[in-house]
């Protein structure tokens, strides 16, 4: 779809507004709306001005000027606002020079796809995520001076058999890690996730599946299609509105937090990857679990710079209460084919066209531009430094004898040290201008304040364990 297409799109739909969005670093969107009268063919050639310093992490105020510049082929009619509105997802441009902002996590995106052709390697990147994702009835929390609390409220949820609801308590839930796939009245939630997809597809996301995950009071999942690096992100980013929103308006919320929920699994997104050249998929091959040895040393790199990537792919405090043994987590850094315990799956597929490997350590608060980008950067340096990941772990990671479990590395198991990591290993993501130094330091800076704001708020667990000593 080009500019002509989107003008004539907003003329058979009568559109009455449209509204440019982008993604913050912390991999939130944020929008602006334009009545139809307002906008013209010229905006996709030079964009629209907003003020850039209003954003964590971004411009200061003495240089606060950016443009918003749509993508064409993005436009989608928004399913829910009462007015018709044609969403258009936009780069962030640096008015200076006309280049994506090297802050703007969809430029780092279209670098990184830009960065791979440049190395011969291949041209094309192809990415599905499945981000996992939980719907509850509703939440509360409060952190100030006097106290802290939160509370899930989930008909669904397994501690709830004593509750009292408006029309009586079924009793028909999903217990600790038994929500895979149970069919109604258990499942709860499968008109909400059908809603979910309907909207999805008209959004033109294509979907493959839906269901209730493991965890109680509401784990779901919709899979959705692979593509490109930066549309596959583009996708996710439409996918979390459409959850979101979908939730609100049948009276409940949904959330990508990794680990709401104590002791029962947490929501990752695993992230399916594989690299091409000339319409073939450079993983395929002959060896292990179908794999090429450009597949093993993209593994390779993957693995060797796993603590850095943590910092991206897991990026709030609570993805590391996820990162545990014994919730199917991956923490450690290995692979293997079809085993759920290994950091890095290769799936089984008939067809070596869909040869691939699945990174199962990320969790959906990842930024998926940043995510996606900082992923291929891994492997690309794996390849192009024939970083061979050793022999395959085809054991059960989470029971392995004390002497053969300290052979193996793991994750991060904190943001702070992720973020250290960071710091120390970041030259493969600053290839071909990819990510800059710029950029890792503002987005260290960032995530450090969370850490700091965790860290000295006083925890409800600490009443537990400390008050009456």
């Amino acid at each position: 779809m080009n500019a002509q297409d989107v003008m004539k799109l907003i003329q058979e739909n009568e559109v009455r507004f449209v509204d440019l969005r982008f993604t913050d670093t912390r991999g939130k969107e944020h929008h602006v709306g334009l009545p139809v009268s307002a906008f013209e063919e010229d905006h996709f050639e030079h964009g629209h001005p907003f003020d850039g310093s209003s954003l964590a992490g971004w411009k200061g105020i003495q240089a606060s000027d950016m443009v918003l510049l749509p993508e064409a082929g993005s436009a989608y009619i928004d399913p829910f606002f009462d007015e018709t509105t044609l969403v258009l997802t936009c780069d962030v441009i640096e008015p200076s020079d006309g280049k994506g902002y090297d802050r703007d996590p969809r430029s780092i995106a279209k670098r990184a796809e830009a960065y791979l052709k440049s190395t011969g390697i291949g041209d094309t990147a192809f990415f599905g995520p499945e981000p996992e994702f939980f719907i509850f009835d509703s939440v509360e929390w409060s952190v100030d001076m006097s106290g802290v609390y939160s509370k899930i409220i989930s008909e669904e949820a397994a501690w709830s058999t004593a509750d009292k609801f408006e029309g009586g308590n079924t009793g028909h839930r999903p217990r600790v890690k038994g929500g895979y796939f149970p069919v109604p009245p258990v499942d709860s939630l499968n008109d909400v996730r059908a809603a979910m997809v309907l909207a999805l597809e008209a959004c033109g996301v294509p979907v493959e599946v839906h269901h209730h995950e493991v965890a109680n009071a509401g784990q779901c999942e919709i899979g959705t299609k692979f593509s490109t690096l930066t549309q596959r992100a583009d996708w996710t980013q439409v996918l979390k509105y459409i959850v979101h929103n979908v939730a609100h308006q049948y009276g409940k919320t949904a959330t990508f937090m990794p680990k709401p929920i104590v002791g029962d699994n947490g929501s990752g997104m695993h992230v399916h990857q594989s690299i091409w050249k000339d319409g073939q998929n450079l993983f395929a091959g002959n060896g292990y679990a179908g794999l090429s040895e450009t597949a093993l040393y993209y593994i390779g790199g993957i693995i060797k710079h796993a603590r850095a990537l943590n910092a991206i792919t897991n990026p709030g405090t609570n993805s590391y209460k996820r990162l545990v043994p014994h919730y199917e987590a991956p923490t450690k850094l290995a692979y293997s084919a079809r085993n759920r315990s290994a950091s890095i799956r290769i799936p089984y597929v008939a067809n070596p066209k869909g040869r691939r490997i699945e990174a199962r350590f990320p969790d959906p608060l990842a930024n998926p531009y940043l995510a996606f980008s900082a992923l291929m950067m891994a492997g690309l340096d794996g390849i192009q430094n024939k970083i061979h990941p050793g022999d395959p772990a085809d054991k059960n990671l989470y029971d392995l004898p004390p002497e053969e479990d300290a052979l193996i590395p793991t994750v991060c198991t904190s943001l702070d040290q992720a973020l250290e990591y960071l710091d120390k290993d970041r030259e493969f993501l600053t290839r071909g201008g990819v990510f800059s130094n710029d950029f890792i330091d503002a987005y260290i800076a960032l995530k450090m304040e969370e850490v700091d704001r965790m860290r000295i708020t006083t925890h409800p667990v600490e009443f537990d364990m400390y008050y009456s000593l």
